[in-house]
């Protein structure tokens, strides 16, 4: 096996685990940073903390990524399958971050394994894709409308009869702490998707070794998703915080408190990987629908959902043909 590619294939996934923390750092702090709850710089300090301390949490996403989704490729053409799947993903993470459209990192890496797979004659494990990606995809955002929704109708009412200055000062506090466990689960879910496709190149690189994560798989992808959420999503961030409704501490608390909670059953019970960008934006409209329906900016909301459904076809894509351009260069 040629060790010269399988440390370009590494750098390309921890490349792509940098812009994950960067395009998804709004997941975690568009909503406390457009309520104010918490300044800019240090909502990305607490964001970047919280994603490394969440990617050492549990491993079962991981395992997800490096066995169930695609047969493990061996030799050369292998890392090369690899090296145009995290290729794709990285184009469409800055293709969408440079329009300030907020999807899925995870799915361009999903999209990016199944294309460059089919592209290179690998297995793709249809059964996992469909129960641990297409499941997923579309019944998270269903079940972050509908729990957004009903956790800020239940804030509603508890506070119904409280001064409504206090209350907004209680839960800007507040903020702090779910925009934290947020990030926790953000890094519980996103840095492991990259440690499951560093592991699934070891393997490629020798199959001897099985798919147990080593500690220093850990350690740099949780670094290097750090750095890029402290690095920051300014463009996302805004359409996050500001363009699909105009948050105020409660909402922003609600929608906070409804998307850890689904990352943390998603990660620990179901251990399944889910996008955290769908989880947060449905929540945001779930709970920005308690207000009245008109409130929430459905043309955005519209144009954001249409970038879910491109997202996996349009990173397959691209990983296909970057993969045939690598074969007709190094093949």
């Amino acid at each position: 096996m040629d060790t010269f590619a399988l440390v370009v294939t590494i750098a390309v996934a921890l490349f792509f685990t940098y812009t994950n923390g960067f395009h998804d750092s709004a997941n975690a702090i568009a909503t406390s940073v457009s309520t104010r709850a918490l300044t800019p710089k240090s909502a990305l300090a607490m964001a970047a903390v919280m994603n490394l301390l969440g990617a050492f949490l549990g491993q079962g996403v991981a395992e997800t990524v490096s066995k169930g989704l695609i047969a493990t490729p061996s030799g050369n053409h292998g890392m090369a399958v690899l090296f145009a799947a995290l290729a794709g993903a990285v184009v469409w993470n800055l293709t969408t971050w440079y329009f300030g459209l907020p999807s899925s990192s995870s799915h361009a890496l999903f999209g990016g394994l199944v294309g460059a797979a089919l592209a290179g004659g690998t297995a793709v494990h249809w059964n996992g894709v469909v129960d641990k990606v297409i499941v997923p995809m579309f019944l998270s955002p269903v079940v972050g409308l509908i729990v957004g929704y009903l956790i800020m109708m239940a804030i509603l009412w508890f506070f119904r009869r409280a001064n409504p200055a206090k209350a907004k000062r209680g839960f800007r506090l507040a903020q702090t702490v779910s925009a934290a466990a947020m990030a926790l689960g953000h890094g519980l879910q996103d840095a492991q998707k990259t440690m499951g496709v560093v592991v699934l190149a070891l393997v490629i690189n020798d199959p001897s070794r099985g798919f147990g994560i080593p500690v220093w798989v850990k350690i740099v992808c949780a670094l290097m998703m750090s750095l890029g959420t402290y690095a920051g999503g300014w463009r996302i961030m805004r359409t996050l915080g500001r363009r699909i409704i105009e948050l105020d501490p409660p909402q922003g608390f609600a929608a906070e408190t409804t998307s850890a909670g689904i990352l943390y059953a998603t990660s620990y019970l179901f251990k399944v990987p889910v996008s955290t960008t769908h989880v947060i934006t449905s929540a945001i409209m779930g709970v920005g629908a308690t207000k009245r329906l008109k409130a929430v900016r459905w043309g955005v909301a519209k144009n954001i959902v249409g970038g879910w459904f491109i997202t996996m076809p349009a990173a397959g894509l691209v990983a296909a043909l970057l993969f045939w351009l690598v074969q007709l260069a190094f093949g």
